[in-house]
């Protein structure tokens, strides 16, 4: 709906007020209408990888942004035609459209399809896909361009569509080249672009640009995604949010800068409608100040939007668990006391089955799926805590969430194997951050669970601190977490043994004979 309906609806309102405020042609109105009608993928990306709302307003704003580039791409150019050649018919238009679509459709699945089968074939050898992959998607969009202009950002799109929703290989490493080059190209790409702009193109808009801006991002946008929600399940708070996020980004200042230079090489020639194209140099920047004061008003304004609406947290303290034992378990409820979200997924159906029994949010399924890490809501949650009895899945696993969790908040318990000569452990570059002790792994938590140790939560104070809280639980009491005074969550690791102080809460794993002591002198 946001595609088909409410880009509309934002086309013809952007024409109007470009035609009204700007003074702009209605044919350079349209163009513009047609050029803002896109989102940036680029710039929403990492901002929802900052805020982290929930799921679905997260995949839907991230979709948008995605789709809606070639579709604008296609729109400014029918415009482009239209004002290029007067003589245009309806006919035409829709042959363009078609003939568009098509071919993005057709050479995007084949490219698809032909490096799909490189890679399960193995024809290309693994330190070239990421490069093998991008001279594909290059050499694609030129052909596609060759064939129908401005077709080739449908082409990439489709081939990046097939690429992420086949299941026949794998092209995690791939997407891993892609965010580097990603970064790197955008960059360039934003400072050559802006290196065409000067300050008095901007001042030539004059004050008016401030109000064409507001009236984008505070009526348009909302309104548009008003009218394409209706009856979609979805909120309004939902609504909100997605209405109030729809930063520009480098397609339109890529978009805008072409067809600028087009419209002035079509003005200086002859025959050329001065009328028609009198403030085409204004076209881009305009689009650059929409650019500027989108993104600056959705980053600043985004985060914390979505957590009055609730759909964000601002400081995500919960704990996505991969393991529900039963030490696992003790220590997820003892978390959830304090309000901090715990989530556990494991394949043990009786594990999870335990764990629902508890109150504990469970899924069951394999940590390494792809399924479970698309399904799964992960609003509120910002670590990762790797903590099955095998060593290899909690590595494979830590692994698999970097990109999810960054590196900062990826944990996993110490192996349960030998730790020298040729046993060495697996590097610090090839796991996450070591959880409690490099002495303490799944089988000691799990022996202290069943010989009747309990979770602990323990507030110290001046009179009671970490040395009579040891003193009464004894030197073997294992020091899990501490909750800040402001409830904020520190988590012991080998490299970072805090000793909690006055006014924080300790959460520990107690032995057995400890709380039998503790309770016999409280006694």
């Amino acid at each position: 709906r946001l595609i088909a309906f409410s880009s509309i609806v934002t086309w013809c309102l952007t024409a109007v007020i470009a035609k009204y405020l700007l003074g702009f042609s209605w044919q350079l109105a349209w163009l513009l209408g047609a050029i803002l009608m896109v989102t940036g993928p680029t710039v929403v990306g990492p901002l929802l990888r900052q805020i982290r709302p929930n799921r679905r307003v997260s995949s839907v704003l991230q979709w948008e942004g995605i789709l809606i580039d070639p579709v604008g791409a296609v729109a400014a150019v029918l415009v482009y035609e239209i004002i290029a050649h007067s003589h245009f018919s309806l006919f035409e238009i829709v042959t363009i459209t078609t003939q568009t679509l098509l071919i993005g459709v057709v050479l995007g699945a084949v490219s698809a399809v032909l490096l799909v089968v490189a890679l399960r074939y193995y024809l290309i050898p693994d330190f070239l896909h990421g490069v093998s992959f991008l001279v594909v998607a290059i050499a694609s969009f030129w052909i596609s361009n060759v064939m129908r202009e401005e077709s080739g950002l449908v082409t990439v799109t489709i081939l990046g569509i097939c690429l992420a929703n086949q299941h026949y290989v794998s092209v995690e490493h791939v997407l891993e080249f892609k965010e580097h080059l990603r970064v790197l190209l955008i960059s360039c790409l934003f400072i050559v672009l802006g290196s065409r702009l000067q300050i008095s193109d901007l001042m030539e808009i004059g004050w008016i640009g401030i109000p064409f801006v507001l009236l984008l991002v505070l009526v348009i946008r909302p309104l548009s995604v008003y009218l394409a929600t209706l009856r979609s399940g979805w909120d309004m708070k939902e609504k909100l949010f997605v209405g109030a996020v729809a930063p520009r980004g480098i397609v339109a200042a890529a978009v805008a800068s072409v067809f600028g230079l087009k419209l002035a090489a079509l003005g200086a020639g002859d025959g050329a409608d001065s009328a028609i194209l009198e403030k085409a140099e204004l076209l881009a920047p305009v689009t650059f100040m929409v650019i500027l004061g989108t993104v600056t008003i959705c980053g600043l304004g985004a985060g914390p939007l979505a957590r009055r609406l609730g759909l964000a947290d601002p400081n995500p303290q919960g704990v996505l668990f991969a393991g529900a034992a039963s030490w696992v378990r003790e220590v997820a409820a003892a978390l959830s006391k304090y309000d901090i979200r715990v989530l556990l997924v494991d394949t043990n159906y009786g594990n999870v089955a335990a764990a629902r029994m508890a109150g504990l949010d469970a899924k069951c399924g394999n940590i390494l799926s792809e399924h479970v890490q698309e399904e799964q809501d992960l609003a509120g949650i910002g670590r990762f805590f790797a903590v099955t009895p095998s060593d290899e899945v909690n590595t494979l696993a830590a692994l698999e969430y970097l990109h999810v969790f960054s590196r900062e908040n990826v944990y996993q318990l110490a192996s349960s194997g030998k730790a020298h000569g040729r046993w060495q452990s697996i590097p610090e570059t090839r796991r996450g951050r070591m959880l409690f002790a490099s002495d303490i792994n799944h089988h000691v938590l799990q022996d202290m669970v069943d010989d009747g140790a309990i979770v602990k939560s323990t507030t110290l104070t001046e009179s009671f601190s970490m040395a009579e809280f040891r003193e009464m639980h004894g030197e073997d009491a294992i020091v899990l977490f501490c909750l800040d005074a402001e409830r904020k969550l520190k988590i012991r690791t080998s490299a970072n043994k805090y000793e909690p102080v006055a006014g924080e809460t300790v959460i520990a794993l107690v032995p057995n004979s400890a709380s039998t002591a503790s309770k016999q002198e409280t006694t």
